[in-house]
Order: structure tokens, then sequence, then C-alpha cells
């Protein structure tokens, strides 16, 4: 899928179909790996922000769900779709 660049004023926005990501034009002259890019993003979601603190307030609270519970769900789902046969 062939990507877009587009400048308008003080933002920059990558375009690849329905799904677009902006940020300030000084973000992106500045950073200097992909990485600080997706960083600089998370920390301005406040959808990702939210999900974050309720995940540290559960674990605070111990209310979480025990790995091997996680792992044993994850490993049904991929057998069940065949996929980890070999596992």
């Amino acid at each position: 899928m062939r990507k877009k660049i587009v400048i308008e004023e003080d933002k920059t926005s990558y375009q690849a179909g329905p799904n677009v990501i902006s940020f300030p034009v000084t973000v992106f002259e500045t950073a200097e790996s992909k990485e600080e890019l997706e960083d600089w993003l998370l920390a301005h979601d406040y959808k990702f922000i939210k999900k974050m603190k309720r995940a540290r307030k559960n674990d605070l609270d111990d209310e979480f769900i025990p790995w091997e519970k996680v792992k044993k769900n994850l490993l049904g789902i991929l057998f069940a779709v065949g996929r980890f046969a070999d596992v």
C-alpha cells in the first residue's frame, strides 16, 4: 500500500487507507527513531493512557489474570485456528 505524506500548517499526517496518524512537524523532525514517534503517539493517546491506568490499578489491587490461565487460553485459541500444532 502506498503511503502519502501531507503537511498542513504545523501537522504531519501519514495516510494509508482509512487510518491516519497526525503529530506536530517538530516531533517528526526531532525524533531519532520510529520508537520515539511511537512513544510520543502513545503518550498522547487518551484511550491507551486510560487502559494503562486501569491495568496499573488492577495490578496494585491484585486484580489480574494469572499468566498460566492467559497462556492456557491463548494456546487453546491458537490450536483452534490451526496454529502452533507442533507445540
